[in-house]
């Protein structure tokens, strides 16, 4: 009985199968595998890197690129072997291959550059690539779309060649077309390095939000161009280092010429300089009484105020109706509640009695104040009363400042009474006896002729 075989398990199957394998690989051994090869290599000429011109010279070597899958390397290996600038750039993350390299692990040189596309296919295609633009520093957030709507390329600002770094002349030139003016007052203040302050999200641009920052806007501030206080800033860290004390800025405008200080703040606030609200108890002369509603100017006159005197009289020299016959310390009499009452101390010629409520100027005559006599007989002249009899004796013997009578003269008579002595006349007062005046004496107002010393009885 005949037996079913496959027919290609003939022995001359079995051998044009073999024959075919062996022609094959012979075949793609000699011609560089030109049997698995989908299209031409790129024939565009550049640096001759591993000794050819252009990708399309490696046709016989497809072992140039292409690896086995026992083969260690890959074919990324493989393309930094000639192309050692890329591997330098893979080393550093400011390029663009590094930063693709250090943003997108697991990418490949494929990914972006194609192969066997035609002699004249571009050989990078990085339109469907999600480029992490960011990392170098400049996002396109704000960079989607010209101002005619259109999408940006990458052509638009890197030309063809794809650098990581480009001629930032291509930033003015667009936007000089856009705002003119805007663009040549920009310049003028901040200069021409765009990517020192410009990272592509508008962090710092117009509408920067200065309250992120400790120096807010507000009052007379929030209206102010950048530039008047940001002057010279060229960078972020320009910017960061202007500083934010007033005088820095209003140094020009200080009408104090420094005398006060730096510290603007203590008096002025953001809202305008006036009013002023300075705190005269943080200084050496506090404002109380009358002192607390005198404008500024009339103590601090043209503006000094750094060493302006203290002492009263310096200011009230002007007011000294005391001539200076007191010296120069106002304080001792008067406060700042007003020149009346004065408190002088009255202790050296005691005021009691009826001199307590004399105004000053009943003793202290055409303002003289120092100098004067404390004896009675200075201000009270001897009385015609006395008829000189007393002159040489003090008041106060007699008289006190109570009143001048009644009078307790407490000497010894002067004269005596005819046959009498005048011990009878104990406690009796001066004028009971001497109506008229000292010299004359009236016996007989108490006494009579006939009994001279009945006691006054007629």
């Amino acid at each position: 009985m005949n037996k079913k075989r496959f027919g290609f398990f003939t022995p001359s199957g079995t051998i044009a199968a073999a024959l075919t394998v062996l022609i094959v690989i012979g075949v793609g051994w000699l011609r560089g595998g030109i049997l698995f090869n989908p299209g031409p290599l790129n024939a565009k000429t550049g640096t001759p890197l591993g000794g050819v011109s252009s990708h399309a010279e490696l046709t016989s070597l497809c072992s140039s690129c292409h690896t086995a899958f026992w083969d260690p390397d890959r074919m990324s290996d493989r393309c930094v072997n000639c192309h050692t600038d890329i591997a330098a750039q893979l080393k550093d993350p400011a390029s663009v291959h590094g930063v693709f390299d250090a943003t997108r692990p697991g990418l490949n040189c494929r990914t972006c550059h194609s192969e066997h596309k035609g002699a004249h296919a571009p050989m990078t295609n990085a339109v469907n690539m999600e480029f992490p633009h960011e990392a170098l520093g400049y996002a396109l957030t704000t960079h989607l779309r010209k101002s005619d709507g259109t999408p940006f390329s990458c052509e638009d600002c890197h030309g063809l060649t794809y650098t990581a770094k480009y001629d930032q002349a291509i930033c003015r030139t667009c936007h000089q077309q856009i705002k003119p003016d805007y663009m040549q007052a920009h310049l003028m203040a901040y200069g021409e390095n765009c990517l020192g302050c410009h990272d592509g999200v508008d962090t710092y641009g117009h509408a920067y939000n200065h309250d992120r920052v400790v120096f807010r806007l507000t009052g007379k501030h929030a209206g102010l161009d950048c530039g008047q206080c940001h002057s010279g800033a060229r960078n972020i860290a320009g910017f960061k280092a202007t500083s934010q004390t007033c005088y820095s800025c209003h140094a020009r405008n200080d009408a104090h010429h420094g005398q006060l200080g730096t510290d603007c703040a203590s008096c002025h606030s953001a809202a305008g300089w006036l009013p002023a609200t300075f705190d005269h108890n943080l200084s050496g002369f506090k404002l109380t009484g009358k002192h607390v509603s005198v404008p500024c100017a009339v103590c601090h006159v043209n503006a000094l105020f750094k060493g302006t005197p203290t002492d009263c009289y310096s200011c009230h020299a002007k007011d000294d109706k005391h001539k200076g016959q007191f010296g120069t310390a106002c304080e001792a009499c008067h406060t700042p509640d007003g020149w009346s009452p004065p408190t002088f101390d009255h202790s050296k010629f005691p005021l009691a009695g009826g001199h307590a409520n004399l105004a000053c100027n009943r003793c202290h005559r055409n303002a003289v104040f120092t100098g004067l006599s404390t004896a009675c007989a200075a201000c009270h002249a001897d009385p015609p009363f006395h008829a000189g009899l007393f002159a040489g004796t003090p008041c106060n013997t007699c008289h006190n400042t109570l009143a001048w009578t009644p009078a307790t003269y407490n000497g010894q008579h002067p004269a005596g009474c005819g046959e009498h002595n005048c011990i009878n006349h104990e406690g009796a007062s001066c004028r009971d006896c001497h109506t008229v005046n000292l010299m004359t004496a009236t016996c007989l107002k108490c006494h009579n002729s006939n009994n001279p010393g009945d006691g006054g009885e007629d």
